[in-house]
């Protein structure tokens, strides 16, 4: 009888912390659903590093997520569509940029705002973006000599 009493009292605690991270992984990748802010799309030439769940980043400070990430087949570019928090509003001259913390940080978007007066509505694209630089191909660049400039 004591045993019964042991076995249901550690499966309830299984059942507690599975549930508390699964709890705390919805919430860390922004998948438990919509939650409040506005949609933005922005098409990269090379979205490299960037997933569901990417940091969107304006000054250092996350301001939302990556909550879709397509190819368009007409123009080969990465569709991505960003949910940006409803207190914060981005210029519509803004730029989107795929950066990264350094050589073994996470990548995310950064958004380099612009200096106009009028803001983005929701669903609009962000025109002005740059796609990942490949770390590779610029070492190569580098151990090839050349610059890109002839």
């Amino acid at each position: 009888m004591r045993e019964n009493i042991v076995e249901t009292l550690v499966g309830t605690a299984v059942v507690i912390v599975a549930a508390a991270f699964l709890i705390f992984t919805m919430q860390t990748t922004g998948s438990g659903g919509r939650s409040e802010g506005y949609m933005l799309n922005a098409a990269f030439r090379s979205a490299e590093g960037v997933s569901v769940g990417t940091d969107v980043r304006l000054a250092g400070v996350k301001v939302g997520t990556v909550t879709d990430l397509n190819l368009d087949p007409q123009t080969f570019r990465a569709v991505t569509a960003l949910q940006i928090s409803d207190d914060v509003l981005i210029p519509d001259d803004s730029t989107a940029v795929v950066a990264s913390e350094g050589l073994l940080g996470g990548t995310f978007i950064e958004i380099m705002p612009g200096g106009s007066f009028d803001n983005y509505a929701e669903g609009a694209e962000i025109l002005d973006t740059q796609g990942a630089v490949s770390l590779v191909t610029l070492l190569l660049r580098f151990a090839s000599g050349g610059g890109g400039e002839e």
